[in-house]
């Protein structure tokens, strides 16, 4: 008997008896009932890492839908199971009347840009006058058309999602960003910090954004896909976020307790072991031709990708050298925005 039709005749077996309430089970069964539930929730998440993710489905619908159907009935006759970060609660609550504020322990920064190649150049010989010995190292990530948010993590479970807002204090969406199965509940890895922030690109794909447009039952269209992003996303609703396509993409860590790490680069490797989502397309840049290279070669392909992106964000990876370059005004002096002109639209 393989795996999967193991699973289907236990839960047919398990669909034909009513669950006793736990205060009516011994230790050992309530014991055995909540190692059940937790087993349930562990090959739901990694069925959805697997597809969301790694683009590698392990589960048919049909056997997905199973095991959900499994873990809601029993989370049903026992509430006292059920948990924020269970995936029964990706299909998202009822509305909610006022969305509360989430002031950020380490601001999220706007970006000074850069639209051609000698304003590049300005940025990086300001920079090379503050450090005139340093030799920078550049990592280079598709500047994706999206809304950012900054997802906290305690101990390795998902706690807030907020948006960034002014930079200083942004709104908490957390129970919207629960319904989305790309954004991991729980950081996976051997490497869980006490507390972290990953910072991240919310956003539509252009097939979705078409479709979505497709079925708006009313003349308010979405203008693109970063606006039915946004949209989709601040709902007061969550179900209906739940309903909506929405991706996402890790690009940087807002701070971390309880681990370090030493440069960009490596922040974006820590961030793809935790289980999100980051963009093949990242580049790590040992000059500033190979920068400029970089940048040239997705003004020209960015129409090929299967998302909307404005420019490039390059960032100088050294955490040292970011924190002894700093900041002017909001902008950090260590990462620029290469913008793309905007598309013409017939």
């Amino acid at each position: 008997m393989d795996k999967h039709q193991e699973t289907r005749e236990q839960n047919h077996m398990l669909e034909d008896t009513e669950l006793p309430t736990l205060e009516q089970m011994g230790n050992s069964e309530a014991e055995q009932l909540a190692d059940h539930v937790a087993a349930l929730r562990h090959q739901i998440e990694e069925a959805n890492y697997q597809y969301y993710v790694e683009d590698n489905p392990t589960l048919t619908d049909a056997e997905y839908d199973q095991l959900m159907g499994e873990l809601q009935r029993i989370e049903e006759e026992h509430p006292e199971l059920q948990t924020p970060d269970s995936p029964t609660q990706r299909v998202g609550a009822g509305p909610v009347q006022d969305v509360a504020q989430h002031r950020h322990p380490v601001p999220m920064l706007s970006l000074a840009n850069a639209r051609n190649e000698e304003e590049l150049l300005a940025w990086h010989r300001r920079a090379q006058n503050i450090l005139p010995n340093a030799t920078f190292a550049y990592v280079c990530e598709l500047k994706i058309d999206g809304l950012a948010m900054a997802l906290t993590y305690e101990k390795g479970r998902l706690t807030v999602g907020a948006t960034r807002g002014d930079g200083l204090i942004g709104e908490d969406w957390t129970a919207n960003v629960r319904t989305m199965r790309v954004i991991p509940q729980r950081l996976r890895g051997e490497q869980i910090p006490d507390r972290v922030e990953v910072r991240g690109e919310i956003y539509m794909s252009t097939r979705s954004f078409e479709k979505l447009n497709e079925e708006m039952k009313d003349s308010r269209l979405f203008a693109n896909p970063r606006n039915a992003a946004a949209g989709s996303l601040r709902q007061k609703d969550s179900r209906i976020t739940a309903s909506r396509h929405l991706d996402f993409f890790g690009y940087q860590i807002g701070y971390m307790q309880g681990m370090d790490f030493t440069n960009q680069w490596e922040a974006l490797q820590l961030i793809r072991e935790w289980g999100f989502p980051v963009n093949p397309h990242i580049h790590l840049a040992r000059t500033l031709d190979e920068v400029m290279d970089y940048c040239k070669k997705w003004e020209q392909e960015r129409f090929n990708l299967p998302y909307e992106i404005d420019g490039v964000v390059i960032k100088i990876s050294d955490l040292a050298q970011q924190q002894e370059l700093g900041t002017v005004a909001r902008d950090p002096r260590w990462a620029i925005a290469f913008k793309y002109p905007p598309t013409q639209v017939a």
